[in-house]
């Protein structure tokens, strides 16, 4: 028989499933590490991390590209198992995945996932210790053929296509230096790709666990894949789910029951809940939701009973931070204290002290 929930309860199963209503708990059993979290800008993942109660230990974490190409924090001890889950799935996905460098290749003859593994190996042959990805690019462009090169406008200089760039950099045994800017990347001592992927860290079954009921347009969307192949990887135990008369899947359907998180948090703009693909269901009405997914510069968001009730921006002078929030629904006197508190918090986070709380 099938399920069915609406967006509301998908909303509020998505916040449960990724533990936004605890108040504490360890990297080994915080659900979205198995996924990955995004590391973008000041309120990244650690912040991420802090709204889940979560506090790591220094060396607990390592920062690599993965999904997208993006900054993502995992367990360090499941970095083999990442390096397996996070590749692609065959060479078409390897051709979506790094956009335009895949027409040079093919026109070359070299297949996508050959090139990946070319520019893997002249990474690991350059980096033998921490270098700026800067001088990796320059050392590259010295040792790698046509095919894997580009003139870049803005730099007016040869490179090395970015996606193939960073999706070859954990191919290589790179990690990322936490908070470097430009990034400095390293090696990870011994790292070798897992044989088999362990389910928990499958990349379309986490994001059925941690954003469903969803469909593979919807993960293929998050991974910059075709559809094709997350259909190919589709789990034979997904839960379907008629969600107000779409269908989707889930593996985890326990937590569309109850009611709305009663929780409030002031979410960072790359937060994991803010990644489903499905942003009409995050934020129905379309003026909100191109507030919240502007093309630049996007705003953190204000979760609040299992919603997205606004979006918030910070700015910081000197030693204090001031939060300026923008509520789509009324601001009563509880949520504007939760807000206040979520504040606090936010400021005690980065070490400074808050100044003001400016709703609106």
């Amino acid at each position: 028989m099938t399920l069915s929930a609406t967006a509301g309860q998908v909303l509020g199963a998505r916040v449960r499933a990724q533990q936004l209503d605890r108040d504490a708990g360890t990297a080994g059993d915080t659900a979205v590490l198995d996924i990955g979290v995004q590391d973008t800008g000041t309120d990244g993942g650690l912040w991420a991390l802090a709204l889940r109660g979560v506090h790591p230990e220094p060396g607990e974490l390592a920062t690599v590209w993965t999904v997208r190409g993006a900054p993502h924090l995992y367990r360090r001890a499941d970095l083999p198992a990442v390096a397996a889950a996070t590749a692609p799935l065959s060479e078409a996905d390897a051709a979506k995945r790094v956009f335009d460098a895949a027409k040079q290749l093919k026109a070359a003859g070299i297949p996508v996932l050959t090139g990946l593994d070319t520019v893997a190996a002249a990474m690991r042959s350059i980096v033998d210790g921490p270098m700026v990805k800067g001088e990796m690019s320059g050392r590259l462009r010295e040792v790698l053929p046509e095919p894997y090169l580009r003139y870049c406008r803005p730099c007016d200089a040869i490179h090395a296509y970015e996606q193939t760039f960073r999706l070859a950099a954990l191919r290589a045994g790179l990690e990322l230096q936490p908070g470097t800017s430009p990034p400095v990347l390293q090696p990870v001592p011994g790292l070798v790709p897992a044989a088999e992927v362990p389910e928990r860290f499958d990349v379309v079954r986490a994001y059925l666990r941690l954003l469903g009921p969803a469909t593979p347009q919807h993960v293929a969307g998050y991974l910059d894949g075709p559809v094709k192949e997350v259909k190919a990887h589709w789990p034979t135990d997904a839960v379907e789910v008629d969600v107000d008369g779409e269908r989707r899947w889930t593996l985890a359907p326990d937590t569309l029951d109850g009611g709305p998180p009663a929780v409030t948090r002031l979410l960072g703009p790359f937060d994991l809940l803010l990644q489903g693909r499905d942003r009409e269901l995050i934020a129905p009405d379309p003026e909100h939701r191109k507030a919240l997914f502007p093309v630049l510069g996007r705003p953190g968001a204000v979760l609040s009973g299992g919603a997205i009730a606004g979006v918030w921006r910070p700015r910081k002078a000197g030693s204090s931070l001031t939060v300026a929030v923008e509520l789509w629904i009324p601001a009563t006197a509880s949520l504007r204290s939760a807000v206040e508190e979520q504040a606090e918090r936010l400021a005690a986070f980065r070490g400074v002290r808050l100044k003001a709380v400016e709703l609106t």
